[in-house]
């Protein structure tokens, strides 16, 4: 039907996802920083839109809930990006049959270290 052919490694991209997963749990400051950072970033650039001042405040509420949402989905690439490079570090190192195994372990591991730190931070206040 095309006249070109994608090939598409399950292993690869399952071991980036699961890196992708074990680095956004693991790096909470920097992700909650990212998410904040593109927040502030939708705000400012969506109040050239409106010409109208009076809108721009009427509309305000939704608008930044919509770009709390859209940040936090957009702070997902670059940790996909880092996983990407992460897992094919981890193949050079280990080899090919490694990569979702390795991805697994960090996952698990991450999610680990971030339950624990969730508990101190619970702990303190």
């Amino acid at each position: 039907m095309f006249p070109f052919y994608f090939s598409f490694d399950m292993a690869v991209i399952a071991g980036s996802c699961l890196w992708s997963l074990a680095l956004y749990l693991a790096f909470a400051s920097l992700r909650e920083k990212i998410i904040d950072g593109l927040e502030r970033w939708f705000n400012f650039a969506e109040q050239f839109l409106y010409t109208s001042q009076k809108e721009f405040e009427r509309t305000r509420k939704g608008r930044e809930s919509q770009n709390a949402f859209l940040a936090s989905l957009m702070s997902i690439i670059p940790f996909f990006i880092l996983g990407i490079l992460t897992n094919y570090l981890v193949e050079l190192e280990f080899g090919k049959s490694w990569d979702i195994s390795m991805g697994i372990l960090g996952a698990i591991a991450c999610g680990v270290y971030a339950l624990g730190r969730q508990d101190s931070q619970g702990n303190e206040e």
